[in-house]
């Protein structure tokens, strides 16, 4: 039996129809505020801020790759700001409480925020949960699960300090053209994920069957293909990114804190729909998501300089990303 299945593609001449259109919006609002905070504040473009962009960025934007694909084919996770945190946690109890190598800690977070995922797309796939449900339940078990283990304590990787080196270091180091700029390992761990999400979304089969699946997902099933082994996959892969982001955000804060990664997943999603990734599923790129990952920064950071409270950062934010789904409709419906 002939299990592929054409990616779909929006046809028309609109110009709302087009995914490089979309990307091209998100790059054109990401220059507008670089240019305003940079003219609106002098401390906006010193390097320790850029900097910290850059990490405020990392994080996200590995959370926000991994949720791309799980939008695309039409689903949401809750989860993933808490799977991160776990996977951290874990992180802390091979390295720093069993005191196993930081290579085995950091597979073994990874590995833990995959099985959360697979957790996840074997509830929806197979059990056929709601996604919102299926991973509001992942979210809390999660958190709980963190709380647990670690006993209410943050875990910390003074024993082994080379694990910071894993997000704050750099081996890119740009001193000869700017001052004490060195671009931190996060960020280049980021960009590196990011070249792997997007050849796995575009020239593979997971990546066909993923647009496949938020296109038409009856039609997809029709076909001949397994539809739950690959949405499972999607969830899986969506929880591995998790880990990613779980261990670099330990290494970032040189421990694990099991309180912290409730409301990462809001930040994630809206970058991943500023990108111009729809909802409604079937379209997204990678570089859309990056790109909203640094609108999403670049925002939060700005409003911070110029000491907005943090209610009304809160408001802009999600005032944008109102706007950005509205958009999305609007080109839908042209």
């Amino acid at each position: 039996m002939d299990t592929s299945v054409a990616t779909p593609k929006v046809t028309g001449r609109s110009f709302f129809n087009s995914d490089a259109t979309q990307r091209i919006l998100a790059f054109s609002a990401l220059i507008v505020l670089f240019v305003f905070f940079s003219l609106a504040s002098p401390n906006f473009l010193q390097v320790n801020n850029i900097l910290g962009i850059l990490l405020a960025t990392a994080v996200n934007g590995i959370l926000a790759l991994g949720v791309t694909f799980v939008i695309i084919t039409g689903g949401i996770d809750l989860s993933i700001g808490t799977v991160m945190t776990f996977a951290s946690v874990m992180t802390g109890v091979f390295v720093t409480y069993w005191g196993l190598p930081v290579p085995i800690g950091i597979v073994a977070g990874i590995l833990f925020g995959g099985l959360a995922g697979f957790i996840n797309g074997t509830a929806i796939a197979r059990m056929k949960i709601p996604p919102f449900i299926a991973t509001l339940g992942m979210m809390y078990i999660a958190k709980g699960l963190s709380l647990v283990i670690s006993n209410l304590k943050p875990i910390y990787f003074n024993a082994t300090p080379e694990f910071r080196d894993i997000a704050t270091g750099s081996i890119l180091n740009l001193n000869s053209l700017v001052k004490d700029l060195a671009i931190p390992n996060a960020v280049l761990i980021m960009f590196g994920a990011a070249i792997v999400a997007s050849i796995i979304l575009s020239r593979t089969v997971l990546g066909r069957y993923t647009f496949a699946l938020g296109s038409n997902e009856e039609a997809t099933r029709l076909s001949g293909v397994t539809v739950t082994r690959w949405k499972t996959a999607v969830y899986t892969l969506c929880g591995l990114f998790a880990g990613l982001a779980g261990v670099v955000m330990a290494a970032r804060l040189n421990s694990a804190q099991p309180s912290l990664g409730q409301g990462y997943e809001l930040d994630a999603i809206a970058a991943v729909v500023i990108g111009g990734t729809s909802l409604s599923g079937g379209e997204g790129t990678i570089m859309g998501t990056i790109i909203g990952a640094f609108v999403m920064s670049v925002l939060v950071n700005g409003l911070r300089i110029m000491s907005v409270p943090q209610e009304w950062q809160t408001v802009v934010t999600g005032a944008i990303v109102i706007l950005a789904v509205y958009l999305d409709i609007i080109r839908r419906r042209k």
